[in-house]
């Protein structure tokens, strides 16, 4: 295409009007960096449109890119601009008239073919209107930003009337002509070639910012039980219950609409402002780390997040961070207790679909569900759902179910139309919107069924309190395909061909390495550094020069041994981190005349478990390493790892650390130079020592042991109560409540704030920890036996690690309960 005078004139009068009015920016200039400046560059825009023209031009100018509407400097393409549409221009109306090659795609092929010129840089960029993150509040806006629907002149005008402050403009990674050109397939199946290439991509383009197209969702139901697979549902539904095949299909499509989503892109555009609005009025901000990484994933992959769950407005804060950077809101596995009155609608419109909480009993229901779930992937919907479940209410990962996830490997089994990754999220609350009713739960009180009311509840009991900011850390995706080599490399034969059953084991194995991901991108904020320091004395209290040293002791290990590159620790030091958290309210201080002493009230105590429990798999390592030097002096390196070895496949099991056990040395090595490094051991050769108890630093290592030291009584009173009841006598149920039990008679005595201390499936996932290590084994009545040798060396590794009047007061109450019974 060439500019005559005239055109290059009238482009230029229109470009100083409409740059009057529209402002834009570009999604991500990380492109820029790819581009060759001693090659021919060509962009490409998909329609006709003197508007995106201009907005491109302008992107270019901003960012010191060759403009274009300047000609080509190769003598073979001197007439050429640098730049050319996809499509031919529509009609007045908007529709499409019939595909063709475009006459410029056509000469910079026949040129490189001919070896005119070596080689073209061909740019895709897309321009949409409407995309801003910026709040907005009309509904016209809302209506006429970009979308699946056809788009005529009369439309872009007012786009550009009403939309032209919020334009965004995305430049895709160039293709190299050249290489295309290489393959030898001649000048018309090149041509062709390249032109279905950019057709692929600004398709793919489109829908990673605004979603797949959802033009014919309205016959998603429908087709539904048209699938084999609920056809046969539906006749063995209709046999067995002595029905029609018409009414067990009604039923069938009630079960339909009851799941899915009615997603719409108004909706999602609607919420958009009611959120800007919420975390503009309770939260102080949102911090987003490693989303560049699900940028490169997005395109050619069925994505599906999987964030921990700790709030319900996880959901919303998913699809409102992911729409305000350019990436499609995901549809959301949600549990049926939401679809309430008009809560529910909107969830629905804004992606979310509902999920019975079991569907046993029910074959009809999980083959409609299935088979929902399957049109999703297949299509390309990035979906988004919660391994854990449900909400954690103690601030741990929770042990992830596999329901959704074995689901989606039977989905996988049928078709590998696209491949999975998954996307690991945290999400980390400085205080997290349920806190009193968490509060309620964690002394004991039973999980009230949601209300539409509640919403109201909550934002009236909220009003005074400060929030701060919430961290939102995208982890390592996790390809499923690589995965599944890794575990199984002859995985798609073996599962294809054999029960579907045998999935289980790969979905628990799939399942701990997501939430092994999601710990590894762990955000690490003020409250929870204060909740770990304070809960890790016996009084719940320091005074501010010794809060202040533990804090920044913390941060400078956590900086000298990062738990994974996925992970974030806040700004500023010990002192700022304290006045911060105190403003929150979330500490007491009292002041007298020797300066401040700051505490945790009874309230509060039992409130920042939680927030301690976020990170505690971060300083689980450490934490045990100086365990070890609660009664011994000094330990040779072979010794320290040799007992971490032992102990690290509990806490693996129970915290979700990352390392594998090959990893294990390294990782001790490295935290052992830095204890050395901040005096908290001192080394020589292969032994360390722990400081003088007269020392600070011995305060200090004392103070990072006890982040662990429930967890390890925990530990320890289960093998005490199993070695007390002797071989074959109880099975794992009953050990776990009587585990329970304990644990809160203990908690009694001593007067422990950690409610998750007689959590009972702490116990239950322990107990069987110990069986799939074979430390114990189960008989055909499903009695516990164990190694004869247990308890010695139980008791050998619980004098490493535990103080002698913990490990006494656990035996005299485990002996007092024995005998009670």
């Amino acid at each position: 295409m060439s500019f005559s005078s005239i055109r290059r004139a009238y482009f230029a009068i229109l470009r100083r009007l409409l740059l009057l009015w529209v402002r834009s920016e570009t999604i991500d200039n990380t492109v820029f960096d790819g581009l060759r400046q001693d090659l021919a560059q060509v962009y490409v825009l998909q329609k006709p449109s003197i508007s995106d023209l201009v907005v491109l031009d302008n992107e270019c100018r901003k960012a010191g890119l060759k403009r274009p509407n300047t000609r080509l400097q190769a003598p073979a393409l001197e007439q050429l601009s640098s730049f050319f549409y996809l499509r031919r221009e529509p009609d007045w109306a908007g529709r499409k008239t019939t595909q063709h090659i475009s006459p410029t795609l056509k000469k910079l092929v026949q040129a490189v073919e001919s070896g005119q010129i070596e080689n073209v840089q061909v740019v895709p960029v897309t321009v949409f209107w409407g995309q801003s993150p910026d709040r907005e509040t009309s509904p016209w806006k809302l209506l006429l930003a970009d979308s699946w629907a056809v788009t005529g002149r009369l439309r872009r005008l007012f786009q550009v009337l009403i939309l032209g402050h919020k334009t965004r403009v995305q430049f895709s990674a160039p293709i190299q002509l050249a290489e295309l050109v290489a393959q030898g397939k001649g000048v018309e199946r090149t041509e062709r070639m390249l032109h279905r290439l950019l057709r692929v991509h600004f398709r793919n383009s489109k829908a990673a910012v605004i979603g797949p197209d959802l033009s014919h969702r309205r016959n998603l139901v429908k087709a539904l039980i048209h699938e084999p697979q609920v056809r046969q549902r539906i006749a063995e539904e209709a046999q067995r219950d002595g029905i029609s095949i018409e009414k067990a299909q009604q039923r069938a499509l009630k079960y339909g609409n009851e799941i899915a989503s009615d997603y719409a892109y108004t909706a999602i555009r609607f919420l958009e402002v009611v959120l800007s609005w919420f975390w503009n009025k309770f939260y102080d901000g949102i911090k987003v780390n490693n989303l560049d990484g699900v940028r490169e994933v997005a395109h050619g992959h069925e994505i599906i997040y999987v964030p921990c769950h700790r709030s319900h407005i996880d959901y919303l804060l998913m699809s409102y961070l992911l729409f305000t950077n350019g990436l499609t809101p995901p549809h959301i596995a949600a549990g049926i207790n939401l679809n309430m009155p008009i809560i529910g609608g909107l969830l629905r419109r804004g992606g979310a679909f509902f999920m019975r909480r079991t569907f046993r009993g029910n074959p009809l229901y999980a083959s409609v569900f299935n088979e929902y779930l399957h049109t999703l992937f297949s299509k390309g919907f990035p979906v988004e759902y919660f391994v854990e479940g449900g909400r954690s209410r103690t601030g741990r990962t929770l042990q992830p179910k596999t329901g959704m996830l074995a689901i989606t490997l039977n989905s996988f089994l049928r078709s590998q139309r696209l491949p999975i990754v998954f996307i690991p999220v945290y999400i980390g609350y400085e205080r997290v919107l349920e806190g009193r009713t968490y509060l309620g739960e964690l002394r004991g009180a039973s999980k009230k069924k949601e209300s539409f009311f509640d919403v109201f509840r909550v934002i009236a009991a909220i009003r005074k309190q400060r929030f701060g900011h919430v961290s939102v850390n995208f982890g390592q995706p996790l390809k499923l395909t690589e995965f599944m080599h890794q575990q199984q490399p002859n995985w798609l034969h073996e599962l294809k061909h054999e029960n579907p059953a045998t999935l289980s084991p790969v979905a628990q194995q799939l399942a701990t390495r997501i939430a092994q991901h999601i710990n590894a991108a762990a955000a690490i904020n003020p409250v929870n550094l204060v909740a770990s320091a304070l809960l890790s004395t016996q009084r719940l209290a320091l005074d501010e020069n010794g809060l202040t040293r533990v804090i920044n002791l913390y941060l400078s290990l956590l900086r000298s041994v990062p738990y994974s590159n996925y992970t974030s620790l806040p700004q500023g030091d010990g002192t700022s981190i304290i006045h911060y958290v105190r403003d929150m309210q979330l500490i007491s201080e009292q002041q007298d005349a020797l300066g401040r002493i700051y505490y945790l009230d009874e309230q509060n105590a039992v409130l920042m478990t939680y927030y301690r429990n976020n990170v505690l798999h971060v300083f689980a390592l450490p934490a045990l390493l100086a365990s070890f030097f609660h009664s011994n002096a000094r330990m040779t390196r072979s010794q320290i790892i040799e007992l971490t070895r032992a102990l690290y496949p509990y806490l693996q099991a129970e915290l979700f650390t990352h390392w594998a056990l090959d990893e294990l040395d390294a990782v001790i090595d490295q935290w052992l130079a830095s204890f050395v490094e901040h005096g908290l051991l001192q080394q020589d050769g292969e032994t360390y020592q722990r400081p003088a108890p007269s020392s600070q630093h011995y305060v200090l290592l004392g103070l990072l042991s006890r982040t662990l030291l429930q967890t390890l009584q925990r530990f320890y009173m289960a093998i005490a109560l199993l070695l007390n009841k002797g071989q074959n006598a109880l099975d794992a149920q009953q050990l776990e409540e009587l585990c329970t039990v304990m644990a809160q008679r203990l908690s009694i005595l001593h007067g422990l704030n950690a409610p998750e201390f007689f959590d009972k499936s702490l116990f239950r996932h322990f107990i069987q920890t110990l069986i799939n290590e074979g430390v114990v084994q189960t008989d055909t009545a499903g009695k516990l036996s164990y190694h004869e040798k247990l308890g010695s060396l139980a008791e050998s590794a619980a004098k490493r690690v535990l103080p002698a009047e913990i490990r006494l007061s656990i035996r005299q109450v485990t002996d007092d309960e024995d005998e009670a019974l």
